[in-house]
Formats: structure tokens, C-alpha cells, sequence
């Protein structure tokens, strides 16, 4: 069956211990200078999963524009990012449907707007959506 699977950012790590600075300091900076050439890993923990077919239904609510577009990339890509950039569109566009969704959606729904309040309070954190055909 297929699915669509809500994954966030739970931490990053460094794939090798011995390429790491001493002070924690200095491992910020010096991952942020030279990123995935010391093998900075981002770990993703499930925090949604929609049937294929219900998550078409949930997004097809959504009035024609950006957030819409946004959320049905991932039908025609198989996989979009949604961070800190794109928190308030969707979560605009998605309040405005909270009246006319049946309660597995609004189930769906507040889980997204939870994750996505997450992002606002942290900006370095990200969702990535994938399509899932198991």
C-alpha cells in the first residue's frame, strides 16, 4: 500500500569521532565550514504517515497556490523538504481547513501543525515528506 511518511530532523551526528574538534564550539563551526566531508549525518524519525489516496483528499482541500503546490511535490517528486521558510504559508493555508475535514485528516493535520510549530521554534529543524510504495 502506499503511503505518504512525515519524517523530522531528531539530531545530527558526525560519522567519525576523530575528525572532532575538542572544544563543542569549535565542531559547529567547523561542520558548518566543511559539512558532509567529515560525514555529518542527519537522523530522521517518523512523525506522520497518511494513506496515499487520504493524503491526495487532504491536500486536494487546499485552495490553488503555493501551499497546495508545495504539499502535492511530493506526489509528483516522491520527496519535498518543508523548512523554517515555508511554516507560515502551509500553516495559513492548512488553518484554513480545519472546518471541513473529516477526523482522520484533522488527526494528520495537527500532527503537521505540531511538527511544524517545532520548526518555528527551532529553525535548524526540517520535515522531510516521502512517498512510501511498500
Amino acid at each position: 500500500m502506499s503511503k505518504i511518511v512525515f519524517y523530522a530532523l531528531s539530531q545530527k551526528f558526525l560519522e567519525r569521532e576523530e575528525d572532532m574538534p575538542a572544544q563543542a564550539k569549535q565542531v559547529m563551526y567547523y561542520t558548518l565550514a566543511v559539512g558532509h566531508h567529515i560525514g555529518v549525518i542527519d537522523c530522521l524519525k517518523t512523525v506522520l504517515e497518511c494513506p496515499l489516496e487520504g493524503f491526495s483528499n487532504w491536500i486536494g482541500l487546499l485552495p490553488e497556490g503555493e501551499a497546495r503546490r508545495k504539499l502535492e511535490g511530493v506526489l509528483r517528486f516522491g520527496e519535498i523538504s518543508i523548512d523554517s521558510s515555508h511554516i507560515r504559508m502551509l500553516g495559513a493555508a492548512l488553518d484554513g481547513l480545519r472546518a471541513t475535514l473529516a477526523p482522520e485528516a484533522l488527526v494528520w493535520q495537527d500532527t503537521l501543525m505540531q511538527a511544524m510549530a517545532a520548526i518555528e521554534a527551532e529553525p535548524a529543524m526540517y520535515l522531510m515528506v516521502r512517498r512510501r510504495d511498500d
